[in-house]
């Protein structure tokens, strides 16, 4: 599956300019992390921002070039393209806005009008991505991309993505129901409500990710199923690129198989992380029911790919030891 120049330019522009600003975030906040002191609970103000910027130029890299190959209600998806850059340039800006201005983008209830504004437009733009996510999704059910594998990969890996948007709505309160105070990077008090951790308030976090060491942290399964569609595509490039050597991996039918028992896998990965989450539980501290689950969905998810593998290799087998009997049957002498 190579990309070429002139496909490149045939992808979904405002995605395009989207991810291009998103890269350029990128590069300014790798900057601030060398040149810039300031702080947010021991972390530099540039971390989130590299954070969402990296997320979003593969997410809106991915839906750029994804939806100009849709068949169907192409007018519609482009418009739902074009909702999803303008609010992820809406939302990732002011993010970034508000790390140069030292203080907290997410749950602030900081009463200077610069946030005030700032959080109803925040709030809008990540209703508006969850709703075009969801809409794509959808509308994914009813078209084809090619090959069954990636079909299968792009409508699961956009569905689950949806699933993890919607499971941010509960951060919102996790932590805490009352406000907190917490210092910006200037030791002035900020007030905060909600939060990503459950059972904890936000801080003691791991280097980069900063998802607790402590609580639960609803950002794992986020981020877990925001990225699913790349992890499913890529799944679909290395089974046809095998497929060139590995000679049952020809089969378009095994591919679609094997894609399938990764999703699977993936999803319970995903639904995991969830439920360890969500009862409060970090994801370096699994207790032994996290660990049962972890190992089932290993074990199954093994054994489903041995099975489709075994079934594989042997109808490859069949056809082989027919020929082989034909040509015995042909070869042997007559009987009188």
């Amino acid at each position: 599956m190579s990309i070429s120049f002139a496909e490149v330019r045939s992808w979904h522009r405002p995605l395009m300019i989207m991810v291009a600003a998103m890269s350029a975030l990128v590069v300014v906040a790798i900057f601030g992390l060398l040149a810039d002191g300031r702080e947010l609970m021991q972390q530099s103000i540039w971390v989130k921002p590299l954070k969402f910027g990296v997320s979003f130029v593969i997410h809106g890299a991915t839906l750029a070039w994804l939806l100009p190959k849709l068949r169907k209600a192409k007018r519609t998806m482009w418009t739902l393209g074009t909702l999803l850059a303008v609010a992820g340039l809406i939302d990732v800006g002011f993010i970034a806005v508000q790390a140069a201005r030292g203080t907290y983008s997410h749950f602030n209830t900081g009463t200077d009008a610069f946030n005030e504004i700032g959080q109803v437009v925040f709030s809008t733009g990540v209703v508006a991505l969850f709703v075009a996510n969801l809409l794509i999704a959808v509308m994914l059910l009813f078209q084809r991309m090619g090959e069954t594998a990636l079909t299968w990969a792009l409508r699961a890996g956009i569905g689950l993505a949806v699933m993890g948007m919607g499971l941010a709505s509960f951060m919102v309160g996790t932590a805490t129901r009352k406000p907190r105070m917490v210092e910006d990077a200037y030791g002035n008090p900020v007030p905060l409500v909600g939060g990503h951790g459950v059972g904890v308030p936000d801080g003691d976090g791991m280097p980069i990710t900063n998802w607790s060491i402590v609580g639960g942290d609803l950002r794992v399964p986020h981020f877990i199923s925001l990225h699913s569609i790349q992890v499913f595509v890529l799944a679909v490039v290395v089974l046809t690129a095998l497929a060139a050597r590995i000679s049952w991996l020809r089969s378009e039918r095994v591919r679609a198989q094997l894609t399938g028992v990764v999703i699977l896998g993936y999803a319970a990965l995903f639904i995991i992380t969830a439920w360890q989450a969500l009862r409060g539980q970090s994801l370096i501290h699994p207790d032994a029911a996290t660990w049962i689950a972890l190992a089932a969905s290993v074990v199954v998810t093994a054994l489903l790919a041995v099975l489709a593998i075994s079934a594989a290799r042997r109808s490859e087998m069949a056809p082989a030891g027919l020929r082989a009997r034909a040509q015995r049957d042909r070869r042997a002498p007559a009987v009188r």
